[in-house]
């Protein structure tokens, strides 16, 4: 090769180089500064055989995400790890952190994190929901752990639960890293939104709820603020739904009440369900290729979305689990419940 050739050719090189890595400084340079609470603030107990941390990492739309990570004790060499989040409307503190550190427990690297908008994350405006970015969390909570020393990043699956679980179905369609997922609980928040509980509403009534959601946001643009739908109602009649009974005793009680859960709280923006009601999140289910896991309880009033979900799935790589004389919230926190030595059986099998 000439001289003048090779120089040319190492130029281009660098020039490569350089533009790959101002490409990374740019993202990193859309890190927002978060205020992380570092004391323990879970509703749950502090394991003596993991160690915790807390992390922040950018999603592709930067937005700056806060997790919880969790590492066992005495771990060498690289971990198969997992990412957590859920249920829809809690945070990192509650059943997501939960999952996170039992699995932890048992070999796993794990992180909890809140989703963008929500508890520790950041993004503006707060307490939205999208599922398009809230998938895109997802995926970046596996750039998160594919990028990390401790983690073998061949060995990566996603825990997704209640509305995150069908998030977490939706992010295994899309992102070829996820070797195996697990919804656990879950909600397809799409079809809740646009159909209604149990598929209740028609065409008509689905018309005069995108009427009322857009005439909200007519107000909130006059207003210059967000009006919130608000949380688990302080009080509930006696004559209310047994699941609406079940939310109550988990967000509002010492159970797994948390200051920044927005269930336990002020709720969602009201106009946040309508990107849900256009935009089904669980199209190309039956696409997925890596390994499925869907956990429901018998009595859950939500069992329905993982069963016809399951029903879209396509390989011998997908299961799904119904858990005898367990609720929707049973699985966000009641060990004796969750099945977590069959979903430590499956991670085990797929992430080996």
């Amino acid at each position: 090769m000439k001289l003048s050739v090779f120089i040319i050719f190492i130029s281009g090189l660098l020039a490569i180089n350089t533009t790959i890595f101002a490409q990374t400084n740019k993202i990193n340079s859309y890190m927002e500064k978060l205020n992380l609470v570092q004391d323990w603030d879970k509703t749950f107990p502090q394991s003596d055989k993991v160690n915790h941390d807390k992390v922040t990492f950018c999603n592709r739309y930067g937005i700056t995400l806060a997790a919880d990570i969790y590492i066992p004790k005495n771990a060498t060499g690289k971990l198969p790890a997992i990412a957590v989040c859920g249920p829809f409307g809690a945070v990192k503190e509650q059943a997501a952190g939960f999952y996170a550190q039992t699995l932890a427990e048992r070999g796993y690297l794990t992180i909890a994190f809140d989703p963008s908008f929500t508890g520790e994350s950041g993004g503006h405006p707060r307490y939205v929901a999208s599922p398009d970015i809230n998938t895109e969390d997802f995926c970046a909570a596996v750039d998160f752990l594919a990028t990390n020393e401790k983690v073998d990043a061949e060995r990566i699956g996603i825990v997704g639960i209640c509305g995150w679980g069908g998030m977490a179905v939706n992010a295994a369609a899309i992102d070829t890293r996820i070797k195996a997922t697990v919804a656990s609980t879950m909600y397809d928040m799409s079809r809740v939104n646009a159909n209604g509980y149990f598929d209740a509403m028609d065409a008509n009534a689905r018309y005069e709820l995108k009427k009322q959601l857009n005439a909200q946001r007519t107000e909130d643009f006059r207003n210059g603020s967000y009006a919130l739908a608000g949380g688990v109602s302080d009080s509930i009649p006696d004559d209310a739904p047994q699941f609406v009974k079940d939310y109550y005793a988990y967000y509002k009680t010492s159970r797994g009440y948390h200051k920044r859960s927005l269930n336990s709280n002020g709720g969602w923006n009201k106009t946040s369900s309508l990107s849900f009601i256009n935009m089904p999140i669980l199209s190309y289910a039956g696409e997925i290729r890596s390994a499925v896991l869907l956990v429901h309880g018998e009595k859950a009033h939500s069992r329905y979305f993982s069963e016809d979900t399951y029903k879209k799935l396509s390989g011998d790589n997908k299961k799904l689990i119904i858990v005898p004389d367990a609720n929707h919230t049973d699985l966000y926190d009641n060990p004796d419940k969750i099945p977590f030595d069959q979903i430590e059986a499956f991670f085990g099998t797929y992430l080996k």
